[in-house]
């Protein structure tokens, strides 16, 4: 009952509207088979017209609408923010790619416009288009991805999957994906299939809603097999409407898809299904909501939005100019010779027929023809002056109404290069203005109405994309080594509100034919207005400093009014900054002082020359002083150091001596006993043995000799170093006693100030 409820809301809002727009609609439909000449094919006895619709239509396009747009990303505020630049230069070169690579943008722009001098509304629709592919994957992985819509491009964004049918935002595992690639498209709407609330102004406008006809594997891809295929066919095809009604075979499913901004929601839903199909939160995240540019409107009025056809305004003069077309195509084919002969002469006929340069036809009973005055008195033709005359009339009738229709439309004749040749340059020039004038406002809504387009597709972009679609798109890689630093910076800035720090348009011009000799000659004058400006303006600011500002401003505000100097404004802004602050640097030094303040200067920065270098002289004897404690202190440290290491050397001397000693000693006794216990138990032993004893103690005590040499030697040795130690300390305190005692001189840097002291050799 809620979703009936729902419903039946959105119903009474559309049938609220093909209320309004009725009668709009059936005039409409009569200028589209106007435009085509239908009932010609129809019909092979209809009169001659003269197709002025065709004709002003096709002449008018060109004129506002001729080439892609070029979108202009700057700054909204030119302050100097290089992070700032960086982005609005990634997004730019982002929409020229997506204006560029993708060919839908160009029929949008161009089917819009057509509406517009058609019907009176152009529409179009941007959306965002993921497309995914499967990855390679473990067995048991999954992850959460976004479901597409493929019929209308709608998605759940970054927020999460939105597959669900019922218009939550549930989520599901999914096998897992990754996107190949990004776009966002932009949809031509068809002025039948759009719609929107009843209001005075776009302002006003609450919802907004388009059709889409969906096929039965569209209606499953899109709303999944359950809800999908119960969905009712309900369409055919618009071009063979015999077919519907006969057959009743349709192939289509119309669905509405229906953008309120009062819930901020997005619903799906068919008349004929009865209830809603989806219902989403934003999808797209817009700054307006609504995912399509205000409409391109013709004529309108401030108390309702059903436009007023272009050809509406100029009917009554093409129902005249069609009228005179078929006069002057009776009076055509009546200019041709008729008349009467004598019967009896029937030769006369073969005079118009037969009769060539140089011929003659022979004529019987010649004395009888020429009693009867000849050929005078034997054929009488038919007049043609009066139909001729007629015609002429007719001709200039219909060149006037063109004329007031050329009026109406803002087509003059400068526009369509008819000139007089007797006319100055000046008369020219002001006729090519004023036409200008009247077709500005028509280049300037179709430019409107690309920037609007564009700003949702710079949303998009900003909110939805990767961002190494981003980078890939803008081509960061070729940028500069520095704006390439700032690429991360500049990506999280552009996931800010991006209308909020950007301003972007499309100007009229970049959508129209450009003169090349009179862009050429725009630059020139340019470069001739800046070059005598600047020759004057310097020579100026050296001699008046205080005048640099102003002089700067003025050529600031000369190169805004040239659209060729934008693209070097940036770089023509940082040279007059840099001369403003050199400038204003030269401004803020003191002015000249007379020559006895000078002296006194000079006679100051002497005597504080003196006192730094008596200062200096003063520190440096104070360091040398301190050096020499320190090194003293040094000394007395070493040389007590190396005392104690001798002392320790000579104790642990004695002690290895005295332990040696005592280990011979007992060697020696336990010998001689066990010598003499032999000798008490063997009385016959022989005295080699004694001798070889004797020989062991001598060399026992040989050895003991010399490890007392040695240890005297490395006493000797420790003495001597330290006698060369206290000789080294006593050198090196006279040498550092000469030095100051020594002669000093001043050392003086490149100012002409103090920087040290040295001794003088």
């Amino acid at each position: 009952m809620e979703a009936l409820k729902g419903i039946q809301k959105y119903l009474n809002i559309i049938a609220q509207y093909d209320n309004e727009f009725k009668k709009w609609e059936a005039r409409s439909n009569k200028i589209v088979k106007r435009y085509r000449d239908d009932n010609r094919n129809q019909n092979t006895n209809e009169t001659a017209k003269f197709n002025i619709l065709w004709s002003n239509v096709q002449t008018l396009i060109p004129a506002v609408y001729a080439r892609l747009p070029k979108a202009a990303v700057n700054r909204r505020f030119g302050d100097n923010d290089p992070v700032g630049r960086v982005a609005s230069q990634l997004i730019e070169r982002s929409l020229d790619f997506e204006i560029e690579h993708y060919s839908d943008f160009r029929s949008a722009m161009r089917h819009a416009v057509e509406d517009r001098f058609l019907g009176g509304r152009g529409v179009a629709w941007v959306r965002y288009e993921p497309h995914v592919v499967a990855q390679d994957m473990p067995e048991d992985g999954y992850q959460v991805t976004e479901d597409v819509d493929k019929e209308t491009g709608i998605g759940a964004g970054n927020e999460g999957n939105a597959s669900a049918l019922d218009g939550s935002a549930g989520m599901e595992a999914e096998p897992q994906e990754e996107i190949e690639y990004e776009c966002a498209p932009t949809d031509y709407v068809h002025w039948k299939d759009f719609g929107h609330s009843v209001a005075r102004t776009w302002e006003e406008v609450t919802q907004v809603w388009r059709w889409v006809y969906m096929t039965r594997e569209a209606l499953v891809e899109r709303f999944g097999e359950k809800v999908g295929g119960k969905i009712p066919l309900d369409a055919g095809p618009e071009s063979n409407k015999q077919y519907a009604q006969n057959n009743r075979d349709f192939t289509r499913a119309k669905i509405c898809e229906l953008w309120d901004i009062e819930t901020e929601k997005v619903y799906w839903f068919s008349k004929n299904a009865g209830h809603i199909i989806d219902e989403r939160d934003d999808p797209l995240d817009l700054e307006g909501f609504f995912p399509c540019a205000k409409p391109l409107y013709a004529t309108m009025t401030s108390d309702t939005l059903v436009p007023v056809p272009d050809f509406v305004l100029y009917q009554d003069q093409a129902q005249e100019l069609d009228i005179l077309s078929d006069r002057i195509d009776g009076l055509v084919k009546a200019l041709r010779v008729r008349g009467v002969y004598d019967a009896s002469q029937p030769n006369l006929q073969r005079l118009l027929t037969e009769g060539d340069n140089n011929t003659l036809i022979p004529v019987d009973k010649w004395m009888g023809f020429s009693e009867k005055g000849g050929l005078k008195g034997s054929i009488d033709i038919l007049p043609i002056d009066t139909i001729a005359n007629a015609l002429i009339q007719c001709y200039r009738a219909r060149d006037e109404i063109k004329k007031q229709i050329y009026e109406i439309t803002g087509i003059s004749d400068i526009v369509r290069g008819q000139t007089a040749a007797s006319e100055t340059a000046t008369a020219q020039q002001i006729k090519g203005q004023y036409a200008g004038l009247r077709l500005r406002s028509m280049q300037e809504d179709v430019a409107l109405f690309a920037s609007e387009l564009i700003r949702l597709k710079a949303q998009i972009i900003c909110s939805k994309f990767q961002p190494q679609t981003i980078i890939e798109y803008a081509a960061a890689e070729q940028m500069s080594d520095a704006d390439k630093q700032l690429v991360p910076q500049a990506l999280m800035l552009l996931k800010d509100k991006v209308l909020r720090n950007f301003r972007i348009e499309v100007a009229a011009d970049s959508l129209v034919q450009i003169d090349e000799n009179q862009h050429k000659r725009d630059r020139v004058e340019f470069l001739q207005a800046m070059g005598g400006f600047l020759s004057q303006a310097l020579p100026m600011g050296q001699q008046t400093p205080e005048l640099v500002p102003m002089l700067v401003d003025m050529v600031k505000f000369g190169i805004s009014a040239y659209k060729q100097a934008e693209p070097i404004e940036g770089t023509i802004d940082q040279a007059m900054d840099q001369i403003k602050q050199k400038q204003a640097q030269a401004a803020q030094q003191p002015p000249q002082p007379d020559p006895e303040t000078v002296k006194m200067q000079m006679q100051q920065q002497a005597d504080q020359m003196r006192a730094q270098t008596d200062m200096q002289i003063e520190q440096f004897k104070a360091q040398n002083i301190a050096q020499l404690e320190q090194q003293k202190q040094q000394n007395a440290a070493q040389l007590e150091q190396q005392k104690q290491q001798y002392e320790m050397a000579i104790k642990q001397q004695e002690i290895e001596m005295k332990e040696r000693y005592e280990r011979w000693k007992a060697e020696l006794e336990a010998s001689t006993k066990i010598m003499v216990a032999r000798i008490g138990a063997n009385p016959g032993l022989d005295l080699p043995l004694l001798e070889a004893q004797e020989a062991a103690s001598r060399h026992i005590v040989a050895e003991l000799g010399d490890n007392v040499a040695q240890a005297m030697n490395r006493m000797a040795e420790m003495q001597g170093q330290m006698a060369n130690m206290q000789g080294e300390t006593s050198n090196r305190l006279n040498g550092v006693m000469q030095m100051l005692a020594a002669p000093k001189r001043i050392i003086r840097g490149a100012d002409g100030k103090a920087a040290g002291v040295e001794v003088v050799q």
